[in-house]
C-alpha cells in the first residue's frame, strides 16, 4: 500500500496521474458479443492484466483498506506529523530502507545487475558511516544512484508470470509471486533475526517481535506523509479498486520499454498530455477544505460539495470540471488552489457526467442532453450557496461560476439561459469557461477516433506497441519531469493515451447510468463486488454507441420522441444558444487555437460572437495543456477581475 500511496508525489512524475487514467482498461479484450469475422478487425486490443479470479474478496479487503486509511491513519497521522516533524521523518524513513540493503544486494546478483549491487553497496556504505545508520541519505546527495530490487521482481525475472491479482490487507495490492516475494524480503531483513520473537503466555504481545514493531512503525511513518493523497485519490475515483488492479500489472512489469519515437510527433495531443503538470503545490490545500452536502429536492438526495472560504466575506467561485470528473480530481484542485491564492473563495462541484452527480442530482437516467444536465447542475449550485449562506451568514460576496473543458459547456449553457429560468436559480456575476467544446457531436467524434489511432499499426504488432506504451508511462511515473519536456511519444501514442482516459470516463458513465437505470442494452448482469464481465463488455462502447444505444432510445422513450437523434445534436451546439451567450456581458472564454476539440468553424463561431475583451485564444496548449503557464493563469484570474464582495445572490433558505 505505501507504493501506491506514495505514487503521486513522486511528484517526480506529473504522468503518474495519467497512468492512473490508463489503468482501468485491465479487461478490454475483445467482448464475444461484438466480434466481428477477424478476431482483432477494427478492435483495439489492449494486454490484458494479471488475472483476477479473486474480485469480490479482493473488493472486500479493498473497502477495509479504505477505512483503515480514511478513518485510522489519516486522522491520527495529523497528530503524528504535528509531533514529529518533517526532517525526523525523512530521517526514519531513510533508516527503514537503509536497513533492508541485504535484501536489495541478493536480488540485484540474482537478476545479474551488477551495477546496480554496486551502486547499492555504495549507498549503503555511505549512508550508514556520514549518513548517521542511515537517517541522512547522503547517497542521493552525492548522486549514487538508487537500484531497488526485491524478491518478486527476481521472481519475475526469473520467468514467473504471475496468475492471481491478491489486495492484502494493510500492504495493498499484490499477487502470488509477489507475496511469496514479500515473504522472501522478510527473511531477508536483518532485523528479524535480533532479538528474535518469544513466547509469553501471559502476553499475547510477544507474538510480534521487534521485525515486526519496526516494519509497521515505518510504514506508519511513510503512510502519515502520503495517506491524504491515498484517501482523495479513493474518494475521486468511482472504481479506484479497477485502477489499481491494472496499474500494478505494468508498475511490477519486469520488461524494458522501448523510448524510440517510430512516426511524428503531434504537437497538440503532446501538449494536450501536459496537462497533467498542473497540480496543486501545497500538500495540505486538499485536506483544508471542507466537505458539506446540499439536498436536491427533484431527486430528494443529498450532492456533496468541496469548498475553501477566505477568513472575511470574499467573492465566490464555483468550479465545474471536466467530462466524468470529480470535485477533488487534480485539476479541479489546482484550479481551486490557484484562485484560493488570489483571494476568492472557492467550491468545487463534481461533473454531471460524474457518477457523484448522475446518483445524486440527475433528474435522468443518464447525461447526454444538455438542457437537462445544465438544469441539473444549475439547480444544485443554487442549494449548494443556499446551503453556504445558512452556514456562513454574509461570508459570500460576488457569485462567479468558472468551468473547464466540458465543465465549460455546461458553464455557457447556464450563461446563456439564465434569463429565461422559471425557478428562482442563482444569478452569477461572472462567468468564466476554460477550453470549451463547441459541438459536443464533433468532440466525441475526437474522441473516439484518438482511441483508435493505434488501428494505424499494422494488426501484427499493434498489442505489442500498446504494451510499449503502457511500460513507457509506468518508467516515465518515477522519472523527474518537467513541462516541455520532450515525452517520447508518437502521434498514435499520444493521442491514444488521450482517447483512452476519455474512454475510462465512458466505462463510469455507462456502468453508473445503468447501475441506477438499466435499460437491457448489457447482456452482462451489473454487481458491485464482480465487475470484471460487466466492464468487458462496457468498454467495447464508443461515444458514438454510448449515444446511439444509450441515449437516444432513453431519450426517444422519455418526451423527444422519433426527433431524439435531432434534437440532442442540436440541444449539444453551443451555436444552438448564439442569442442568449451575445446577450451575456459577463461571460469570459478561454481557448486554445490547436485544441483537437475545436474545429475551425468553431474557433470562427468563437470569434464571432464573443468581443476581444471577453475571449482569449491561445495560439498552442492543446486541450487544458497550458494550464501550467503563467500567461494562461493570469489570464484567468483576470477574467475575474471586478468582482465585489457584496452578497446579491438568492434568499437564503434553511438546509436539510
Amino acid at each position: 500500500m505505501k507504493k501506491i500511496v506514495s505514487r503521486r508525489r513522486i511528484h517526480a512524475s506529473a504522468l503518474v496521474v495519467l497512468s492512473l487514467c490508463l489503468s482501468l482498461f485491465a479487461h478490454a479484450q475483445e467482448s464475444p458479443i461484438l466480434s466481428t469475422n477477424s478476431p482483432t478487425a477494427g478492435i483495439v486490443v489492449l494486454p490484458k492484466s494479471v488475472p483476477d479470479p479473486l474480485e469480490p474478496l479482493n473488493r472486500v479487503m479493498w473497502n477495509f483498506n479504505v477505512g483503515l486509511m480514511t478513518d485510522v491513519i489519516k486522522p491520527t497521522s495529523k497528530i503524528y506529523r504535528f509531533v514529529v516533524r518533517k526532517p525526523v521523518r525523512t530521517g526514519i524513513g531513510n533508516f527503514g530502507r537503509n536497513l533492508t540493503y541485504p535484501g536489495r544486494l541478493i536480488n540485484n546478483l540474482l537478476q545479474g545487475k551488477w551495477g546496480g549491487a554496486r551502486d547499492e553497496s555504495y549507498r549503503f556504505v555511505c549512508n550508514t558511516t556520514v549518513g548517521v545508520i542511515g537517517f541522512f541519505d547522503v547517497g542521493t546527495k552525492w548522486k549514487i544512484p538508487k537500484s531497488d530490487a526485491d524478491f518478486g521482481q527476481t521472481f519475475g525475472k526469473w520467468g514467473w508470470k504471475p496468475e492471481c491479482f491478491l489486495m492484502l490487507p494493510v500492504l495493498g495490492p499484490s499477487n502470488e509471486r509477489d507475496t511469496l516475494g514479500f515473504a522472501a524480503d522478510t527473511a531477508a531483513n536483518p532485523l528479524l533475526y535480533i532479538a528474535p520473537y518469544k513466547f509469553e503466555a501471559n502476553n499475547p504481545l510477544t507474538y510480534l517481535g521487534p521485525y515486526t514493531y519496526f516494519t509497521y512503525a515505518v510504514m506508519y511513518n511513510d503512510l502519515a506523509d502520503t495517506v491524504g493523497e491515498y484517501v482523495r485519490f479513493s474518494q475521486a475515483e468511482m472504481d479506484p479498486y479497477s485502477e489499481i488492479q491494472y496499474a500494478w500489472t505494468f508498475a511490477r512489469e519486469n520488461q524494458v520499454a522501448d523510448f524510440q519515437v517510430k512516426g511524428k510527433p503531434d504537437e497538440a495531443s503532446l501538449e494536450t498530455l501536459e496537462s497533467v503538470f498542473f497540480t496543486y503545490q501545497d500538500l495540505g490545500f486538499p485536506g483544508r477544505g471542507k466537505t458539506r452536502s446540499a439536498f436536491i429536492p427533484a431527486t430528494g438526495r443529498k450532492l456533496k460539495f468541496t469548498f475553501w472560504l477566505q477568513p472575511g466575506k470574499a467573492p465566490v467561485v464555483y468550479i465545474v470540471p471536466g467530462l466524468g470528473s470529480h470535485r477533488l480530481a487534480e485539476n479541479s484542485l489546482a484550479l481551486a488552489e490557484l484562485i484560493y491564492k488570489n483571494g476568492f473563495s472557492v467550491v468545487n462541484v463534481s461533473s454531471p457526467f460524474n457518477s457523484e452527480f448522475m446518483e445524486n442530482a440527475s433528474t435522468t437516467a443518464l447525461p447526454a442532453y444538455l438542457p437537462a444536465d445544465g438544469h441539473d447542475l444549475h439547480v444544485a449550485l443554487t442549494e449548494i450557496d443556499r446551503r453556504l449562506n445558512v452556514l456562513y451568514p454574509n461570508r459570500l460576496g460576488d457569485r462567479a461560476l468558472m468551468g473547464y473543458s466540458m465543465g465549460a459547456f455546461d458553464s455557457l449553457y447556464i450563461a446563456a439561459t439564465e434569463p429565461t429560468n422559471q425557478l428562482p436559480l442563482i444569478k452569477f456575476d461572472r462567468i468564466v469557461a476554460i477550453n470549451t467544446p463547441v459541438r459536443m457531436a464533433y468532440g466525441i467524434s475526437k474522441l473516439d477516433e484518438f482511441y483508435r489511432a493505434p488501428l494505424s499499426w499494422p494488426e501484427t504488432n499493434r498489442t505489442d506497441n500498446i504494451e510499449n506504451t503502457f511500460l513507457k508511462v509506468a518508467v516515465l511515473s518515477k522519472l523527474t519531469l518537467t513541462p516541455r519536456s520532450s515525452l517520447p511519444f508518437s502521434a498514435i501514442e499520444s493521442k491514444f493515451l488521450i482517447g483512452m482516459t476519455f474512454r475510462f470516463m465512458l466505462r463510469d458513465i455507462i456502468y453508473s447510468s445503468q447501475r441506477r437505470n438499466n435499460q437491457g442494452v448489457l447482456h452482462h448482469a451489473i454487481h458491485n463486488y464482480r465487475r470484471e464481465p460487466v466492464y468487458q463488455e462496457i468498454l467495447q462502447y464508443s461515444y458514438q454507441d454510448y449515444f446511439e444505444k444509450f441515449a437516444i432510445p432513453y431519450y426517444a422513450a422519455h418526451g423527444l420522441g422519433a426527433d431524439a437523434p435531432e434534437t440532442l445534436q442540436n440541444a449539444g451546439d453551443l451555436r444552438t444558444y448564439d442569442a442568449g451567450l451575445r446577450a451575456n456581458p459577463n461571460i469570459r472564454v478561454i481557448v486554445n487555437e490547436n485544441d483537437f476539440l475545436l474545429a475551425d468553424e468553431d474557433l470562427a463561431w468563437l470569434r464571432a460572437t464573443f468581443t476581444p475583451e471577453q475571449l482569449t485564444v491561445f495560439n498552442r496548449g492543446g486541450h487544458l495543456g497550458n494550464l501550467i503557464n503563467p500567461t494562461v493563469q493570469k489570464t484567468i484570474l483576470g477574467a475575474l477581475a471586478g468582482l465585489k464582495t457584496f452578497a446579491p445572490g438568492i434568499p437564503a433558505s434553511p438546509g436539510p
